[in-house]
């Protein structure tokens, strides 16, 4: 059988892929050029690569009996960044490399004019630049967190869903009572709008934690299993990733090869740091659906529950006070824990929070008086 013919289409393509891997090349070429080090090493490999897939495409075009353009002078957003390097470095321009690196993350993957392996190296340049921008500054921490576990931080994404569940749930309920009471409304009016805001808002939090934190983690299974994918089929790529990596964080080039060797030999530990150091994922650690929809539930029931007690307990002027009273330090409570939790200033925290949710209670309030008395 016959190859398909090629159109203008196919030669055009090919010519746009050619030019950008030459600028691509070229711009590794000039982060190559003002850096040293292994940050050298890693840029000039990414500029061979590039060149390999340069030299791919101009091969395609020869087969295609076209002309393959001449190697002119880079692109204008290429020559603008070569310029900014030379005179900032490159450390600056990395996010801006990252960014460009993952926007064309997938351009070869449903191409079957792109030869093997070329999909899975331009996805791992943007993974590669992103591990360049945190260099040996990362090593001390990811160390520490092999050794102290509890710097690892909220493992299952219930300790996030929990204080954005409570905090939700007081100002956005207290909000909505005090807009009910506001109106004029009787006790058993506001305290079912109370006892309502809470149910609804409660299984609404459950239900959006459960289905982000469930696509979060499919989206990192899925990169986990690529990533076990390309192991599998190109196991010397891989260990010239995991040297890279390790270049890149300051070890020397032999020795940095010598640990690729050793954790090569131990497919498991390749795979476990292959995900950790290129992915930035841990891979006992992506999250429980479950455990954020649960601690947000309650969470925000416990939060909005504050403004609703003082209505279970009586009704008039003094359930109003107490529970505006309730509210107001229940936010600055919460405000200055999340603080001290996150090293920050607890007075500053709790204020900041209070008034926050004390303004977003005094519009409903106002609307709901506006309301009241309009009705009325």
């Amino acid at each position: 059988m016959s190859e398909p013919r090629l159109t203008k289409a196919d030669v055009r393509r090919y010519r746009a892929m050619l030019a950008a891997e030459r600028d691509a090349a070229a711009l590794y070429q000039a982060l190559a050029a003002v850096e040293s080090g292994t940050r050298r090493d890693a840029f000039t490999e990414l500029a061979a690569i590039e060149e390999r897939h340069a030299a791919h495409w101009e091969a395609k075009l020869r087969e295609a009996g076209a002309e393959v353009p001449a190697a002119g002078r880079p692109g204008l957003r290429t020559r603008l960044l070569g310029w900014l390097s030379r005179r900032v470095g490159a450390g600056p321009l990395l996010p801006y490399v990252e960014r460009m690196e993952r926007a064309d993350a997938n351009k070869y993957d449903a191409d079957p004019q792109a030869a093997e392996g070329m999909a899975a190296e331009e996805r791992r340049h943007g993974r590669r630049i992103a591990r360049m921008r945190s260099g040996g500054a990362g090593t001390p921490t990811e160390q520490i967190a092999q050794r102290e576990r509890w710097h690892r931080g909220d493992r299952s994404g219930g300790l996030r869903a929990a204080v954005f569940g409570v905090s939700d749930g007081l100002v956005s309920n207290a909000a909505l009572v005090m807009g009910f009471a506001g109106s004029g409304a009787g006790r058993s009016t506001v305290l079912l709008a109370g006892v309502a805001g809470l149910l609804a808002g409660a299984f609404s939090m459950a239900a959006g934690e459960y289905v982000s934190m469930s696509s979060q983690r499919e989206m990192f299974e899925r990169e986990i299993s690529l990533e076990a994918a390309e192991l599998d089929e190109n196991p010397e790529e891989e260990r010239l990733e995991l040297a890279l990596l390790y270049e890149a964080k300051g070890i020397p080039k032999d020795e940095a090869a010598r640990l690729a060797d050793q954790l090569m030999a131990d497919p498991p530990a390749a795979l476990d740091s292959l995900v950790r150091e290129e992915l930035g994922l841990d891979p006992d650690a992506l999250g429980s659906p479950w455990t954020a929809a649960a601690s947000s539930m309650i969470a925000f029931a416990a939060g909005a529950f504050v403004v609703v007690l003082p209505y279970l307990i009586g009704g008039g002027t003094a359930a109003f006070v107490a529970a505006l009273v309730a509210a107001l330090v229940a936010m600055f409570a919460v405000g200055a824990g999340i603080g001290v939790l996150n090293g920050r200033a607890a007075l500053r925290s709790g204020l900041r929070q209070l008034v926050v949710g004390a303004l977003a209670v005094a519009v409903t309030y106002g609307v709901g008086s506006l309301i009241g008395t309009t009705v009325s």
